[in-house]
């Protein structure tokens, strides 16, 4: 049997090669890091939290006009929390993935009844609130209050991939060598870490970008392993492609349209309407009732969530 040669380990990350990286990152996100509402100081830990559930495999272009509307409507989570779900429901507007919109509301009901209407600025407590995850704890608490957590989403894993192991693109979902190579890369200064956080994910989205990167713009292209390695084409497995015409996805987000813009419950024929497709369509209507999305009511009626 001819054994095949083990894949090269992925290059040690010491404090010194951290910290070669540290400065030119921060100093370049210092630069030129975009002015979004959510990065002031009046935006709050209610505002980036908002920011947060929207940015979730949404592009901040798509993402700015409605987050002005929420916290205009919604200033802090006790105004959201006051409001039946299917209000932020219907507020989501077509940002896709509307689950986040229950989510949210869920979070700020719970900020409400259990921390006086204030998000929590203990990372544990964030991460106990219903619909927050591990990201969304760590960006919260580094970019909310400062604190030192590794933030890994797909911008920042796609950084970390090409300048420190080489890879032209990350796995397709978080590993745990992504986390221990994130928590190694983390400066051990608390305001530098969150600066750090912040960084990284914007030379994701503006220069490190999945297809065209732009690497002559690098603050760190000396620096970078994929560079160096003559720039290897992604040899894992296939990259998932999203697709939405036709979809499920697609189905739903029409069937929701419906209710968003109606003022009352709408009888079944109103669905109907909207999708050539029964059986497609009565599956993604029925999707949406056991996510929580739709009410059924009597008499074959729909409407959004009350409660």
């Amino acid at each position: 049997m001819t054994l095949m040669p083990a894949a090269p380990a992925p290059p040690a990350t010491t404090p010194q090669t951290s910290t070669l990286l540290h400065a030119p990152v921060i100093d370049w996100f210092r630069a030129h890091a975009r002015d979004l509402p959510w990065r002031r100081p009046e935006a709050g830990p209610w505002g980036v939290m908002v920011s947060e559930f929207m940015l979730q495999q949404t592009p901040v272009n798509r993402v700015l006009p409605m987050y002005e509307q929420w916290l205009a409507r919604w200033p802090r989570p006790a105004d959201l929390a006051a409001e039946a779900p299917g209000e932020a429901v219907r507020a989501w507007g077509r940002l896709g993935y509307p689950r986040r919109a229950l989510r949210l509301h869920a979070a700020a009901s719970a900020i409400t009844e259990r921390h006086g209407g204030e998000v929590p600025r203990d990372h544990a407590k964030l991460l106990a609130l219903p619909g927050v995850g591990e990201y969304t704890a760590a960006a919260v608490a580094s970019f909310a209050y400062g604190q030192r957590h590794a933030v890994l989403d797909t911008n920042v894993r796609r950084v970390f991939a090409r300048a420190v192991t080489g890879a032209q693109y990350p796995p397709n979902a978080t590993t745990a060598a992504e986390r221990r190579l994130a928590r190694a890369l983390l400066p051990d200064d608390e305001p530098v870490a969150a600066s750090w956080a912040a960084a990284t994910m914007e030379l994701g989205a503006l220069v490190c970008t999945a297809r065209t990167p732009s690497c002559g713009r690098c603050p760190i292209a000396d620096q970078c392993a994929w560079l160096a390695a003559g720039s290897p084409a992604h040899d894992g497995p296939p990259r998932r492609g999203q697709t939405y015409a036709g979809t499920d996805r697609q189905v739903r987000g029409k069937l929701l349209a419906v209710l968003r813009e109606a003022v009352s419950a709408v009888p079944q024929a109103a669905l109907d309407a909207v999708w050539h497709e029964p059986v497609q369509r009565a599956r993604a209507l029925d999707g949406l009732v056991a996510d929580g999305l739709v009410e059924p009511l009597p008499g074959g009626m729909y409407r959004l969530p009350l409660t």
